[in-house]
């Protein structure tokens, strides 16, 4: 159990706690800051450890910015000590790791000292480096950029490690008409766009639709999408893809899809849940081939069960097919998932030796990363990163993940962001995660996102 007199910080240090698995540990914490120094104890088995601070904020938001910064390095330093364990990202346990680059960056400083002082790893440090330097030539912080989010909640089964609120689409399908007509009355009603940047349309498994069906929302988009911008469908899991709905697609305009392999192993592909074998996802491949689509293909290292020498196979075997995007996802634990009721907590095991793995072959064939974001209960708390070719950086994964631009989503599940460049904050706007809630509230939803965007 940890207590603290300062219980704005109790989320934040919990963060580090979960990290070295230390939830067990008795921790009393004490904060005090006096205007010139913070200052933070911290007193676990008897033993006290003090830590000293000199800094001088300006106003109350970078005040608590660094109350959570210096606590959160003084828990790390402590707990790294006790347990001889050095994390790869250090005392950070923020989601995007390049939000804070972007801000030293802004500030006019070099970002490294500040990471180097967080206890990231050089290795990681560089990574941020390499991110930064993909994300040229579509970052870009202005005012209304926006991009537009799909939701379609359906898939062919769950896959264990899943949080979303889909189901197996023969459990939702009554749902679908009503669904995709509550949609299509969100994508007519919408607030004016600025400059639209991209279009994503995901899931869910988008391709586990009719194509009567995927069709009503490709059209409703393209009344939308006027500019041509990037317009990708997550056709996610190829056991629905058919030469039918990838030849819609290619009619209504879309340039990229997602191929969402996960693994190239048969054994770890039904220990997910998968109903589908890794000779599946080739075909996939190869039937969306002639279409022209940039493809981005992810996979998750740390999957149940699944040796390092699996996990590498995976990875050649998805750099020998040469899609435009690769995403290497960690095995994370979320709620909601069938993974999180079973499993506690997530072992490293073999995922450093995994992700570097993934680093050094990607990086030799020529894939440069381009976005990366962390969550909470990751496997060895390591990171998601997008690779991508040279100039085939997605657009939506770089808006969405660096916060820099709107996004304006509609259906179930869906979460709004208005960004407001100016203030430096957002404001989000959710949807009911269940279809027949959404369902009932979707007017009320277009009158709040009018309001929102307006």
């Amino acid at each position: 159990m940890l207590s603290t007199n300062a219980q704005f910080l109790h989320p934040e240090l919990m963060d580090v706690v979960r990290l070295f698995d230390a939830d067990a540990r008795d921790i009393a914490h004490v904060f005090s800051y006096d205007g010139e120094t913070f200052f933070n104890a911290f007193t676990l088995g008897g033993d006290t450890y003090e830590f000293k601070r000199a800094y001088h904020v300006r106003n109350d938001l970078e005040y608590k910015s660094m109350a959570k910064r210096y606590s959160k390095l003084a828990l790390y330093l402590v707990l790294s000590e006790l347990t001889g364990k050095k994390l790869p990202w250090g005392a950070l346990t923020g989601i995007r790791p390049t939000r804070l680059a972007y801000a030293e960056e802004a500030a006019g400083r070099d970002f490294r000292p500040l990471f180097r002082e967080m206890g990231v790893s050089e290795e990681n440090t560089e990574l941020v480096a390499r991110v930064i330097e993909g994300q040229r030539g579509v970052y870009e912080r202005r005012e209304g950029n926006c991009d537009l989010f799909i939701s379609l909640p359906f898939c062919p089964t769950k896959c264990t490690y899943c949080s979303f609120i889909t189901a197996p689409i023969a459990r939702t399908k009554q749902f679908v008409p009503a669904y995709l007509e509550a949609l299509t009355r969100e994508l007519d009603t919408m607030p004016a766009i600025g400059c639209l940047r991209s279009v994503y349309i995901g899931g869910g498994t988008p391709f586990v639709l009719e194509p009567e069906e995927l069709e009503v929302v490709l059209r409703a988009v393209q009344k939308i999408r006027t500019n041509g911008c990037e317009f990708t469908v997550e056709a996610g899991r190829p056991d629905v893809f058919t030469a039918q709905k990838l030849a819609l697609c290619r009619d209504y305009g879309v340039t990229r899809i997602c191929i969402n392999a996960q693994s190239f192993s048969d054994r770890t592909l039904e220990a997910i849940g998968r109903k589908h074998t890794a000779a599946d996802v080739l075909r996939a491949f190869e039937m969306a081939a002639p279409y022209g689509f940039d493809v981005n293909c992810d996979l998750i290292a740390g999957l149940t069960g699944e040796s390092v020498e699996e996990f590498m196979g995976s990875i050649d075997t998805a750099v020998s097919l040469a899609p435009e995007n690769i995403t290497v996802h960690t095995l994370c634990l979320k709620k909601g998932a069938k993974l999180k009721e079973e499993t506690e907590t997530l072992s490293e095991g073999g995922m450093s030796e995994m992700i570097a793995y993934s680093r050094q072959k990607l990086s030799a064939a020529g894939y440069e990363p381009y976005y990366l974001y962390r969550q909470k209960y990751m496997a060895g708390a390591h990171e998601n990163v997008g690779w991508t070719k040279p100039g085939k950086a997605c657009v939506y994964n770089v808006d969405v993940m660096e916060e820099s631009a709107d996004n304006l989503a509609v259906g179930s599940n869906a979460i709004s962001k208005r960004v407001i460049l100016g203030e430096g904050r957002i404001e989000r706007l959710g949807s009911p995660k269940d279809i027949p809630t959404y369902l009932n509230k979707v007017d009320e939803l277009i009158a709040e996102k009018q309001k929102l965007f307006g």
